[in-house]
């Protein structure tokens, strides 16, 4: 069997609220080029926008965006309308909000909670959509988030969003937020090589409360927005070998191995590349392989 013969059926199913959604989804940020948050050469927009029908056919019925996942000349919320509407009825958008950039592409100050209603606006004029299924709300360091998901909260009670999410939070941030309304998702830093004892915790406690654990960067590494790690541990070469597959492959098999409620984003911009990300949900790793990637993760 071929990757391009696998659907994301294989990585079986998980809730986001009342959105039942497949383990492998599709991160849009780097759809918009080599340097999606510098000044760096943009996207094929056709080679794009056919990830993203390609993503579609193979079953991914996840996609996760952003108003500011743009680059000099491509906006990925620009290409998910382009490519995808109308939306099919399964297909579930999670943008977030928070993190501002200015027209050029700066980086500008974390948004207020009282920006946050423009900032979701932005988001729905560029997916041409009357609601946003999830919204994430990144936290930027402050130490409360309680004005800012409360911001969020008003907005999902009139209609503008149906769930709400939390990003780059701790374990204090998640019970703060869920006292306020329910959290349907975390997207935290999280994979193979990247280890936070606060982000262990935030696993355990989603995976207690039924909460979709989303982490980013599982298989970069430690290049992070600039694409996937080429700095492989022998374990992960070994085991990539056993089963005939790539080590981004082998990373993100360990990464949904680590809980049913733990999804998968990767990014790409290459209809190859996202055909082997969804295969990597028929990989089933042996107690031993999954003990010996534990170990690695356990020793960063």
């Amino acid at each position: 069997m071929t990757s391009e013969t696998i659907t994301a059926d294989a990585a079986g199913t998980w809730q986001l609220g009342d959105l039942t959604v497949r383990r492998i989804g599709l991160g849009a940020m780097r759809l918009t080029g080599s340097a999606a948050f510098h000044h760096g050469v943009p996207s094929d927009r056709a080679r794009s926008i056919a990830v993203l029908r390609k993503a579609v056919e193979l079953g991914v019925d996840h996609i996760d965006t952003a108003a500011f996942y743009f680059s000099s000349l491509r906006s990925a919320n620009e290409l998910i309308n382009s490519a995808l509407a109308p939306y099919p009825d399964d297909l579930v958008i999670v943008t977030k909000v928070g993190p501002f950039r200015d027209w050029a592409g700066e980086w500008g100050t974390a948004a207020r909670p009282e920006d946050l209603r423009a900032h979701v606006e932005e988001n729905l004029r560029q997916l041409g959509r009357d609601h946003l299924d999830v919204v994430n709300l990144r936290r930027m360091g402050q130490d409360s988030i309680a004005e800012h998901f409360g911001a969020l909260a008003e907005l999902r009670d009139q209609g503008l969003i149906r769930h709400l999410g939390i990003s780059d939070v701790e374990p204090r941030h998640l019970a703060e937020a869920q006292a306020i309304a329910p959290v349907v998702c975390v997207q935290n830093r999280y994979g193979l090589d990247h280890r936070n004892p606060a982000t262990e915790e935030v696993l355990r406690l989603c995976g207690e409360q039924g909460i979709a654990f989303v982490p980013f960067f599982a298989v970069a590494g430690d290049a992070g927005a600039r694409g996937a790690t080429d700095a492989h541990d022998d374990a992960v070469l070994d085991i990539a070998r056993a089963h005939g597959a790539s080590p981004a492959q082998i990373r993100l098999a360990w990464t949904l191995h680590r809980g049913p409620h733990v999804l998968a984003i990767p990014g790409t911009g290459n209809p190859d590349h996202l055909a082997e990300n969804v295969a990597a949900g028929a990989i089933r790793l042996t107690e031993a392989e999954a003990e010996r990637l534990d170990a690695l993760h356990d020793a960063v």
